[in-house]
């Protein structure tokens, strides 16, 4: 494994999940509060999520092959959209055993251990997260971002928890406080686990890129072939790390071949400087041609109209 592969900090989020969900269900067992078994159990998803994300990371890194002409990018939405899925999973089953407890609560015992325990353990997912979200940026990684913000969320959920518990060491008689602390997790838990499937879904049908890296793409674009520049079929997606971006230049068309081919490798290098990982496809097509005007049919965007065909 190369020192600066993604993998690397994938193992890292299952390190870090292995401690931590130790010591959560240390603190668990020690106070036998429903609020820190809540906070035990996600544990215990951020570690399946852990290692869905260093095999869907794995997977996402194999080279394009004949079976997979683009690659294996996709493999990261699988990744997030299944740690969604379990997330909202592990919500319910902290709902369901919270509300057993609204009938009958239970003081709880070893409260101050239990809550020391549950902040090492928030020291120790928010380094990790921290660490991992600047190699997300990085390696422009989902999977990884994903892994990052769910531990984080875990981070403040616990701190929120702690903060909540800890009333209980003051006033001992308000016990009925932990399992409404645990709903109020579980339902912020459904929400983290909604977006990352939400966001899975995008891209695994195919969503355009962000705006502004559209506009970057334009401006690529109007900068060699002037502000008037005209071009239509404009379609991007992503896959994993990688931005597929095509569209349909219109240049005179006595233009010869040679020089339309080194305006398109000029436009295609400019887009690939800012764009990480971007594979630019360019259909060339003579601007005097009424053929040429078939953006309807193409789809995706668009930066020219009837109007600029000169035969018009």
């Amino acid at each position: 494994m190369k020192e600066d592969s993604p993998k690397r900090y994938a193992i890292y989020s299952i390190i870090a999940s292995v401690l931590t969900m130790g010591l959560k269900f240390g603190a668990w067992g020690m106070t036998d509060s429903v609020g820190l078994l809540s906070d035990a159990t996600e544990s215990i998803i951020n570690l399946t999520a852990g290692v869905l994300a260093l095999t869907a990371i794995t997977i996402a890194m194999r080279p394009a092959d004949s079976d997979h002409s683009y690659g294996h990018g996709k493999a990261e939405y699988f990744s997030s959209g299944m740690e969604g899925v379990l997330i909202i999973l592990a919500a319910c089953a902290i709902a369901y055993t919270a509300i057993g407890r609204f009938a009958n609560p239970q003081e709880l015992s070893n409260l101050g251990p239990g809550l020391l325990l549950a902040l090492v353990s928030s020291v120790i997912n928010f380094v990790t997260a921290k660490v991992m979200l600047k190699a997300a940026k990085r390696f422009d990684s989902i999977t990884l971002e994903a892994d990052a913000k769910h531990l984080l969320t875990d981070v403040w959920t616990s701190v929120g928890l702690v903060a909540g518990l800890a009333i209980l060491l003051i006033r001992p008689e308000w016990k009925i406080l932990d399992p409404i602390i645990a709903v109020v997790m579980a339902v912020n838990i459904v929400f983290t686990g909604i977006g990352l499937v939400k966001r899975s879904v995008g891209g695994l049908m195919d969503d355009a890129l962000p705006v502004d890296e559209l506009e970057i793409i334009g401006a690529s674009i109007r900068k060699h072939q002037g502000a008037k520049a005209t071009f239509h079929g404009l379609r991007t997606r992503k896959s994993g790390s990688r931005r597929f971006i095509d569209f349909h230049l219109l240049v005179p068309g006595k233009t010869s071949v040679m020089t339309a081919h080194d305006l398109c490798e000029v436009i295609e290098n400019e887009i690939k400087s800012k764009l990480n990982q971007a594979e630019v496809t360019i259909h060339v097509e003579p601007i005097e041609s009424d053929a040429s005007y078939d953006g309807d049919e193409v789809g995706g965007a668009c930066e020219t109209c009837i109007e600029n065909n000169p035969a018009k």
